[in-house]
C-alpha cells in the first residue's frame, strides 16, 4: 500500500493534535504535526535528507497570528522558535524549496481574498477547518493528482480576486514599460532600497540627476511616495538590482 505523508502545521494545539489523530487511523496515512513555520521547516528538511519526503502539508492559514492586508510576507528564514513565519510566507517557502510537496491551507472561515492569495503562493487548496474527515481526505488525495480544490461558495470570489490582480499586474507592466532604461535601473535600486546618495555612487550619476530620475519614475508610475513605487514595481515582476555583483559601468549614455 502506497502511504501518504501528511504534515499538519497549526499553532493550536488541541486543533493540531486532534487532526492529527484522525488522519493517522487512516490505512494509507502516515501524519505528523509541527506547532510553528521554523518546526514545520525542519520537519520537512529532516525529512528529505532522510529520503522520506512528506506528500502534503496542511498550514494553518492564520499561522503565527493574521497578518495585516498589504504587509510582506516574512521571509522563512527570519522565523524565530515563537512561529513568527505566518501561513502565506511558509506556504511560499516550502514551494520554492520543495515543489513537489502539495500545500492545503486550512482556514477558520472563508475569504475568498485570501484564498487567492494562498493559490498564488503556491497551494493547491483551501479548507475550512470544520470541514469533514472525509472532505479533507478527499481534498488531500486530489491535490495528490495535481487538482485544485477550493470550497465552491469560493470559487466565484477567488476567480474574481485572481482576474483583478493579473489585471493590476498588467497595468503596472504597462506602466514600468514606459520608463527609460536608465529610470528602469533606478527603480531596481529603489527596490534594493537604496537611498538617493547610494543611487549615485552605484551608478556614477550625481545626487541631483538621480532625484530627477527618482521624481520622472513616480511621475511616470503615477505614485506619489518611494513606497508606491516599489510596490507597483513588485507588482510588474520588478526585482532589486544585484547589490553583489559590481556596479554599472561608466557611461555618459547611460546618465
Amino acid at each position: 500500500m502506497v502511504r501518504i505523508r501528511v504534515l499538519v502545521v497549526d499553532d493550536h494545539r488541541i486543533f493540531a493534535e486532534s487532526l492529527a489523530a484522525a488522519l493517522a487511523a487512516e490505512p494509507d496515512v502516515d501524519v505528523s504535526a509541527a506547532g510553528s513555520g521554523p518546526a514545520a521547516l525542519r520537519c520537512l528538511e529532516r525529512a528529505a535528507a532522510e529520503g522520506r519526503r512528506f506528500d502534503v502539508l496542511l498550514v494553518d492559514a492564520d499561522l503565527g497570528g493574521k497578518v495585516p492586508a498589504g504587509r510582506p510576507a516574512v521571509p522563512v528564514q527570519a522565523g524565530d522558535e515563537d512561529g513568527l513565519v505566518d501561513g502565506m510566507s511558509l506556504v511560499t517557502g516550502v514551494r520554492s524549496a520543495q515543489p513537489l510537496v502539495r500545500i492545503v491551507v486550512l482556514a477558520e472561515k472563508d475569504d475568498p481574498a485570501r484564498a487567492a492569495l494562498a493559490l498564488q503562493a503556491g497551494a493547491s487548496g483551501w479548507v475550512a477547518k470544520d470541514c469533514s474527515l472525509n472532505r479533507l481526505l478527499t481534498v488531500i488525495r486530489g491535490v495528490l493528482r495535481d487538482e485544485t480544490h477550493l470550497p465552491p461558495a469560493l470559487l466565484t470570489g477567488v476567480l474574481r480576486e485572481l482576474t483583478a490582480a493579473r489585471r493590476h499586474r498588467t497595468e503596472s507592466e504597462r506602466l514600468v514599460e514606459s520608463l527609460t532604461p536608465r529610470e528602469r535601473e533606478v527603480l531596481r535600486c529603489m527596490v534594493a532600497g537604496l537611498g538617493r546618495k547610494a543611487v549615485a555612487e552605484r551608478l556614477y550619476l550625481s545626487p541631483h540627476t538621480v532625484r530627477t530620475h527618482m521624481q520622472n519614475v513616480l511621475g511616470k508610475l503615477g505614485v506619489h511616495s518611494t513606497l508606491a513605487a516599489v510596490a507597483l514595481a513588485r507588482r510588474a515582476g520588478v526585482g532589486p538590482v544585484d547589490l553583489t555583483g559590481d556596479v554599472v559601468e561608466r557611461g555618459g549614455q547611460l546618465a
